[in-house]
């Protein structure tokens, strides 16, 4: 069974180094440099305005929950076991360089991420008699790209996306990846040297583990079965709790090692190009520290992967521009803060050389040497709870997610996304008894397998986008800022408008 599971790993490792050359990692920096060029820096010059509106809902707008609960529907899915075990990953396989690539890639992600925001909600789909929203990357590569290429019909791509977003959900991000996170670190503390196991499949596990495989599932089950505003509820309630935690956890982790600070910003920098690689290995040390940076941040914020823009156009807003101003803070909130703590803190503290470790391990060895004034017993206690609540929140984002790309496939059949929940459901529950190098490059290949139809997508719209956002910004002028004022906008350019004069 053991030689199997090495095959398989073998297999998968092959396929993931494959999809995540060079050619991929190109297109996604080019398009996030694209949008960040024809939008003329937005993320960093409207950055203040967007964090305002962010705690700020719209008013009189349409869509099912408020613009703080879709962007907490998004956060839920994006702030999850990527910040604690993802970055664990990146650093000690692309060493500390991946940590450099993979705010460079934030940095440009935020216009990705803003470009996808404004999509979704201007080519969503509202059912009127019942409130419902259907939107994302299928219909804005349905609808948008239909517009600008009109020679071929794009729902092909279209439902190539939806197929591999429902894939990420439920055997990606969504499912293995953090509930074998969460169940690492809850046998990690129960059961470290794993004294009470159970054979399964020739395999033996921590009855910790079992427990908490069991645990998990039952509680995912109680809020997934609830829909979109059961999970916009608990997410709006535990996100801004448990990313309060974490970070002033970290903070206090840098602020009493501030002396390392400046050597590990440096270590940063120079292993991102190589400059700390053996002679002859610097082009391959800047290429691994770029792969592992890049797929790790996409695959916490994920900027230029699709997934957001479905919980974007749920978002109760008549302007896209906003929506997409408050869809990129969850890029800066999630790279640029929650991963940029746990990433100084595994250099700050030198965790990510220790041999044997690997996931969630690394992290918690970073702060029990850089917290050593607090029993070792209490640090893998509160990492274990921030863990629990990230992967938590996560899995019930990316459900949503999930869901929304079958009703796409399916045609709104409402007996396929009940299949799918029970399916959600049962993929959490095997989750942890997936080997952790198996459950991350499976995430990484349906992550790519999803950013490469949206990507296209957004860089085809691109002139959509800018658009957009210079009539928004026009209008906002001329109400002298106040958005709350702002002239009706001009819905011309409208998919809906086009269809109806066709």
């Amino acid at each position: 069974m053991e030689a199997l599971f090495d095959a398989i790993n073998d297999a998968l490792a092959a396929i993931d180094d494959f999809i995540w050359g060079p050619p991929l990692m190109a297109l996604i920096l080019f398009g996030g440099i694209l949008l960040t060029l024809r939008l003329r820096g937005l993320q960093f010059i409207r950055l203040p305005r967007a964090l305002r509106y962010m705690v700020k809902n719209e008013k009189d707008g349409s869509g099912e929950v408020t613009s703080f609960g879709a962007l907490c529907t998004a956060l839920s899915a994006t702030i999850g076991t990527g910040n604690i075990v993802g970055v664990a990953t990146a650093i000690v396989a692309g060493g500390p360089g991946a940590m450099f690539w993979m705010w460079l890639a934030a940095l440009f992600g935020m216009a990705t991420k803003y470009s996808e925001g404004l999509l979704a909600v201007k080519y969503r789909s509202i059912d009127k008699k019942t409130g419902h929203v259907l939107g994302g990357p299928f219909y804005y590569i349905e609808r948008g790209m239909g517009k600008r290429l009109p020679q071929i019909s794009w729902k092909w791509l279209a439902k190539i996306f939806a197929f591999f977003g429902m894939c990420v959900g439920l055997f990606g991000i969504g499912t293995f990846t953090q509930v074998n996170s969460i169940n690492s670190a809850i046998t990690g503390f129960f059961d470290p040297n794993k004294s009470a196991t159970v054979s399964i499949l020739g395999m033996d596990y921590s009855i910790a583990t079992v427990i908490g495989s069991l645990l998990v599932a039952i509680v995912v089950g109680l809020v997934v079965i609830g829909g979109l505003k059961r999970i916009a509820s608990v997410s709006e309630k535990v996100i801004p709790v448990m990313v309060v935690i974490y970070v002033a956890f970290s903070l206090i982790l840098i602020v009493l090692n501030i002396t390392a600070l400046p050597d590990a910003l440096v270590t940063i920098v120079q292993s991102a190009f190589g400059l700390r690689a053996a002679a002859g290995g610097a082009l391959g040390a800047i290429i691994i520290a770029m792969q592992k940076g890049i797929a790790r941040g996409i695959f916490s914020n994920e900027a230029g992967l699709g997934s957001a823009p479905i919980a974007a156009a749920a978002a109760q807003t008549k302007e896209p521009v906003r929506q997409g101003l408050v869809s990129m803070t969850g890029t800066f909130l999630d790279t640029i803060i929650v991963c940029s703590m746990t990433g100084l803190a595994l250099v700050m503290t030198g965790a990510y050389q220790i041999p044997g470790l690997e996931g969630a391990a690394v992290t918690t060895a970073a702060f029990q040497i850089g917290l050593p004034f607090i029993p070792a017993e209490a640090v893998s206690f509160v990492l274990m709870v921030c863990l629990a609540l990230f992967g938590f929140t996560t899995i019930l984002g990316w459900d949503y997610y999930g869901e929304r790309c079958l009703e796409y496939l399916s045609g709104g059949s409402k007996k396929a996304v009940k299949t799918y929940r029970w399916l959600y459901i049962l993929a959490v529950f095997i989750g942890p008894y997936m080997t952790v190098s198996a459950v991350w490059t499976i995430a990484d290949i349906f992550n790519a397998c999803m950013a490469i139809p949206n990507m296209i997508a957004l860089i085809v719209l691109s002139g959509v986008v800018v658009k957009e956002t210079k009539d928004y910004f026009k209008r906002l002028d001329e109400a002298a800022g106040d958005e709350d004022s702002l002239a009706p906008r001009d819905t011309s350019d409208d998919w809906k408008a086009e269809e109806a004069t066709a």
